[in-house]
C-alpha cells in the first residue's frame, strides 16, 4: 500500500487529488455536534495543499436514499474544515455535475474544494457492479490522483472507496495508515495481557467480534445494552431491559467456550435501573436505583453498568498492556446514566498499556464526557471498519489501497 508521503515525494504541485475521506459527522439543527471525523482529515488535506495540490474532498453523511436531501448536505462539514484549515474551502452543489466541474476547475494550487455528499448519487452504494462503475468514472473525470483516508467507510465497498481507486493512481492518507497501523497491534504480536470492553445496544452487532476475541483476548468485559443477553444466558431476570432473545442461544456457546479457552469473560455484577428511559433532550433527573445483576425488577430497564461494576471493570483493565474498547457501558447521553462509560475511559486513561478507543459512540463519548484525547493511545474514526478488521474481514477500502 502505497502511503501519501510517497505521493509527496512524487509532486502534486498543480495535479487535482481526490481524497475520499469521512466527515460523516453528528448534525443537531444543522450545527456539527462533533467534529472529531473533520480534525481527523485534516493532516492529510494540509499536506496536500501546502504542496500545491488541487485538493478535491469528497465524503458521504448519513444515509439519503441515493438523491438530495438537504438534511445531509455537507455544507456545514465544508464551512468548518475551512474554518480549521484557515483558508476558504469551495463547496459544489453536486457530486459529478455542472457545479462539481466548476469548483474543481476554479481550484489554483494549494486551494481546496469539497463537492457535496455523495450517496446523493444512487451509483455510490449502488450493489451493481457497473451502476458503481459509471459513477466512479465521473468521479475520476475530476481529478489525476486518489487519496483514501476515510477509514469509517472503508469497510464499504461504494464506488468512492472500493471503484475509484482502481482507476486512478491511489494512496492511502495519514489517517488509514496511522488506523491500519494502529489494528495491526491489536492483532499480530499482540503485548499482554490483551483486555477488550465491549459494549453497545445489540449483541449481534458484536457477536463475531466476540467469536474472534474468545481466541485471542485474555480478559473480555461486557456492558451496555448488550450484556443483558448475556445475564439472560446466565438465567437472569433482565426486567424491561434491551434483549436480544435470539441471541441467547449463541451468547450462552461464547460463555461455555470462555471457560474452556481460559478467557476471561466478565459480566456486570451490579446495574443501574429505572423504570423508563430517560429524556436525553431535557437530561430531567431519572433517579435511578442501583441494583445486584441477578435481581433487576421485572417492570425497570437496565440502562448502565453500576457502582460496583464499574470498580470490578477499572480493576480488570488496570494491569493490561493492550486494551480496545468498543461501545459505551450505558445510556451515556445521560447524566444520571454516564458513570459506567466514564469509568472504562478513565481506566484507559489510567493505564499504562496501549489503549485503543474503536470509534463510534465511544469516541463520541469520551469527547462529551470531557476526556482529553491525547490521553489516549488512540482514538478511532471507524467503529465499524474496526470490528470488522477484527473479525478478521477484508476490507474493500483498504484492498482497493493495495498495489
Amino acid at each position: 500500500m502505497k502511503t501519501i508521503d510517497e505521493l509527496l515525494s512524487e509532486g502534486v504541485n498543480g495535479k487535482r487529488v481526490f481524497v475520499r475521506a469521512d466527515l460523516n459527522v453528528p448534525l443537531a439543527d444543522g450545527v456539527i455536534t462533533d467534529d472529531g471525523r473533520i480534525r481527523a482529515v485534516l493532516p492529510t488535506v494540509k499536506a496536500l495543499a501546502e504542496a500545491g495540490a488541487k485538493v478535491v474532498v469528497a465524503s458521504h453523511l448519513g444515509r439519503p436514499k441515493g438523491a438530495p436531501d438537504p438534511a445531509f448536505s455537507l455544507l456545514p462539514a465544508a464551512e468548518r474544515l475551512g474554518e480549521l484549515l484557515g483558508a476558504p474551502v469551495a463547496f459544489a452543489q453536486d457530486t459529478v455535475g455542472p457545479a462539481a466541474h466548476d469548483a474543481v476547475d476554479g481550484l489554483q494550487p494549494g486551494q481546496v474544494a469539497v463537492i457535496e455528499n455523495l450517496r446523493f448519487n444512487p451509483g455510490e452504494t449502488s450493489k451493481d457492479d457497473a451502476e458503481r462503475g459509471e459513477f466512479a468514472d465521473r468521479l475520476a473525470a475530476l481529478a489525476d490522483v486518489y487519496v483514501g483516508d476515510g477509514f469509517g467507510a472503508v469497510h464499504r465497498k461504494h464506488a468512492s472507496v472500493y471503484d475509484l481507486p482502481a482507476r486512478l493512481p491511489h494512496y492511502a492518507g495519514y489517517l488509514i495508515a496511522t488506523e491500519v497501523g494502529v489494528l495491526k497491534k491489536l492483532t499480530e504480536d499482540v503485548k499482554r495481557p490483551y483486555v477488550v470492553a465491549l459494549g453497545g445496544a445489540k449483541v449481534s452487532d458484536k457477536l463475531a467480534v466476540i467469536d474472534q476475541l474468545l481466541g485471542k483476548a485474555d480478559r473480555l468485559l461486557i456492558g451496555g445494552g448488550m450484556a443483558y443477553t448475556f445475564l439472560k444466558a446466565k438465567g437472569y431476570e433482565v426486567g424491561k431491559s434491551l434483549l436480544q432473545e435470539d441471541q441467547v442461544p449463541v451468547v450462552q456457546e461464547y460463555i461455555e467456550r470462555a471457560e474452556k479457552t481460559g478467557v476471561e469473560l466478565v459480566l456486570p455484577v451490579d446495574a443501574l435501573v429505572s423504570p423508563d428511559f430517560p429524556d436525553l433532550k431535557t437530561k430531567a433527573p431519572a433517579h435511578p436505583t442501583a441494583v445486584a445483576a441477578d435481581a433487576i425488577p421485572a417492570d425497570q430497564e437496565g440502562l448502565d453498568i453500576g457502582p460496583e461494576t464499574r470498580t470490578l471493570y477499572a480493576s480488570k483493565l488496570a494491569d493490561a498492556a493492550t486494551v480496545f474498547w468498543n461501545g459505551p457501558m450505558g445510556v451515556f447521553e445521560h447524566p444520571d446514566f454516564a458513570e459506567g462509560t466514564r469509568a472504562v475511559a478513565q481506566a484507559l486513561v489510567d493505564s499504562k498499556g496501549f489503549t485503543v478507543v474503536g470509534g463510534g459512540d465511544s469516541a463520541a463519548a469520551v469527547r462529551t464526557l470531557g476526556f482529553d484525547e491525547s490521553a489516549f493511545g488512540h482514538i478511532s474514526t471507524g467503529g465499524g471498519a474496526s470490528l470488522e478488521y477484527l473479525e478478521g474481514k477484508t476490507l474493500p477500502g483498504l484492498a482497493a489501497l493495495e498495489d
